[in-house]
């Protein structure tokens, strides 16, 4: 094939330099086939499929092989047939997934460990669909913590003042710093992840049997739902699993794989865990240039909860949310800027920039699958994908209505 990359729908790639033979179940799909395929493809007619499959020239099926017949941009911009059509085409694929799990001879281990997760992560989605519109902290800490220690009193008083501003607090929903967070926010602020464990892990008595209580097998559907699901995270002091979480939520967000969140490390007045943690990434991380001096952006170190929700609430003070469209990074913001504070933005954080300038306009065509933030002004820009950490300080910047005061004696 000529060109540049060949791309699939969600970003498969078609190998380079292969004849391809697309198989269509009807004439019509064939003369609009999407755009980003390659010119070069064979049509022939299969009626056995409702679907296109690629083949090489040798008649071999590569890798993922299903291109769903929808249209990508129409769905984008909220077309009701589109969207149901790539919804369905969605579930087909997981279908089709099962079915080539069965064909390729998986062990019943296998097998097991996919059923489980997506029931798990089905039921899950189910619970938490009702408040995606909430606001939500997810706060990890020790389960060991007792309740006359400093820690466990900070993370009662950090549960009540969210629950007073009318954030949901999730937790993993057992006893130390879960319990305490789930006591301060009472039990209509509490949504829970438990996690079952051989020693019989119960949930605490303020969100046990609650509908917004979720239990589950596996780690990492457990800490995927508390990282996708969130809008804030506060971490206590814990043991392995509390640094595991911490660090795992701060390389998400270091590499893009998670959009940009507040993220608290919260020691109780007068504590050294996290500072003392603090200390070791500035010396060992950043002076052994591990990670950029741009990435201490990326979390916050304090000893007050009231601290802790001050910095949750002003990142919400102007910026709202992110989205990518495409290749630009729309910020949905409450208010507009006013044009000395872009003229600011344009010439500081043009670094950034993989191409273009930052614009301020509506919103775009694709976003018209969330009428509810309609009204809100944007900040378009075409972002490097690189620089998470000067992102974070862009939107600190926006918050505070001029160019932000650098913490670490670096732009």
């Amino acid at each position: 094939m000529k060109g540049g990359r060949d791309q699939g729908i969600e970003g498969k790639k078609l190998k380079r330099k292969r004849n391809y033979r697309i198989s269509t179940c009807s004439p019509a799909i064939s003369t609009s086939l999407p755009p980003f395929l390659p010119s070069s493809l064979i049509i022939t007619p299969c009626p056995a499929t409702e679907y296109m499959l690629v083949t090489d020239n040798e008649g071999e099926l590569v890798p993922d092989p299903v291109i769903p017949r929808f249209n990508p941009d129409g769905a984008a911009m909220g077309n009701d047939d589109d969207r149901l059509k790539h919804i369905e085409d969605l579930i087909q694929t997981i279908k089709e997934s099962a079915d080539k799990m069965a064909a390729d001879g998986s062990s019943r281990g296998d097998l097991k460990l996919i059923s489980r997760t997506l029931r798990e992560l089905r039921y899950a989605f189910k619970v938490f669909a009702p408040y995606r519109k909430r606001r939500k902290v997810t706060v990890f800490g020790s389960a060991r913590t007792k309740p006359e220690e400093p820690a466990y009193q900070e993370a009662v008083h950090l549960g009540r003042v969210f629950a007073e501003n009318d954030w949901l607090v999730v937790t993993g929903a057992a006893a130390g710093i879960m319990e305490a967070g789930h006591q301060g926010a009472g039990r209509e602020h509490s949504m829970g992840l438990n996690i079952m464990l051989p020693f019989e892990q119960q949930a605490n008595p303020v969100i046990r049997d609650d509908h917004k209580l979720v239990h589950m097998k596996y780690f990492f559907t457990r800490k995927l739902m508390f990282v996708k699901e969130c809008d804030a995270v506060v971490c206590l002091p814990g043991g392995f699993g509390t640094l595991d979480e911490a660090m795992e939520v701060i390389t998400l967000l270091q590499t893009g794989k998670r959009d940009m969140v507040p993220v608290v490390l919260l020691d109780p007045p007068g504590g050294k865990y996290w500072a003392d943690l603090d200390q070791f990434l500035k010396s060992h991380l950043l002076g052994n240039r591990l990670i950029s001096p741009e990435d201490q952006y990326l979390y916050t170190v304090c000893d007050s909860y009231e601290v802790a929700l001050q910095e949750v609430l002003n990142f919400f003070k102007v910026y709202h949310s992110m989205r990518y469209v495409k290749r630009e990074l729309v910020f949905r913001l409450n208010e507009p800027l006013e044009p000395a504070l872009l003229e600011a933005i344009q010439a500081n954080f043009k670094d950034i920039l993989a191409e273009g300038t930052f614009t301020q306009r509506d919103a775009l065509p694709a976003e018209k699958d969330e009428p509810d933030l309609a009204q809100k002004a944007r900040l378009v820009f075409t972002f490097n994908r690189r620089n998470f950490g000067r992102l974070r300080f862009l939107i600190d910047t926006i918050n505070l209505g001029r160019l932000a005061p650098s913490r670490f004696g670096n732009k």
